[in-house]
């Protein structure tokens, strides 16, 4: 395992190959479908996004509730490809990577190679043991979302396998050509 402080730098992107298992920590920012859709709708209005892309990550995931003495409820992530039609345009403004589960369009393939970025995929079934390694949790946009507001995390250990590179490698057995999920 490849222990992986965040933010990243291009340097450790380049670092990481397909199929690497690292440990993440740092700070990470948790959106899904609709957080997606209202950043997109602040980049197209030319306002300010709720964070800084730059160097970031952002995991897919829609926390469950925390019991009274804990951080964050189960915190497994979501299907990658239902964010595929926002992706690139947050990798192009710096997003340095993302967090979730199964396959990216091709689209996203090719936008982490041009921008140098990284797409890791989380362990799915595992979210109550995920949550365990997020130590803090604050939400910062879109409360209202409920569980899809966007939330500055941090995490210790996080573990992950880089799914895609910035090379264009990925640790699918064959392309996929189908409809996001």
């Amino acid at each position: 395992m490849l222990n992986v402080t965040l933010p990243l730098s291009k340097d450790i992107i380049r670092q990481l190959h397909a199929g690497d298992e690292v440990l993440l920590t740092g700070t990470v920012y948790t959106a899904r479908d609709q957080a997606h859709k209202r950043l997109h709708e602040c980049l197209a209005a030319k306002e300010p996004l709720p964070f800084e892309l730059e160097g970031q990550l952002i995991y897919y995931v829609g926390p469950t509730p925390s019991r009274p003495e804990a951080v964050i409820g189960a915190a497994g992530p979501t299907t990658s490809s239902r964010m595929d039609a926002f992706t690139p345009e947050l990798l192009e403004k710096g997003l340095a990577g993302t967090i979730g589960k199964g396959y990216r369009s091709q689209e996203v393939i090719d936008s982490l190679q041009k921008n140098t970025a990284v797409h890791f995929s989380a362990y799915g079934g595992a979210g109550a043991l995920l949550g365990q390694c997020i130590k803090s949790c604050e939400v910062i946009a879109y409360d209202d979302l409920g569980t899809e507001a966007i939330r500055k995390i941090y995490v210790e250990s996080f573990p992950a396998v880089v799914a895609y590179d910035c090379y264009g490698q990925n640790v699918y057995p064959e392309p996929y050509f189908g409809e996001p999920q």
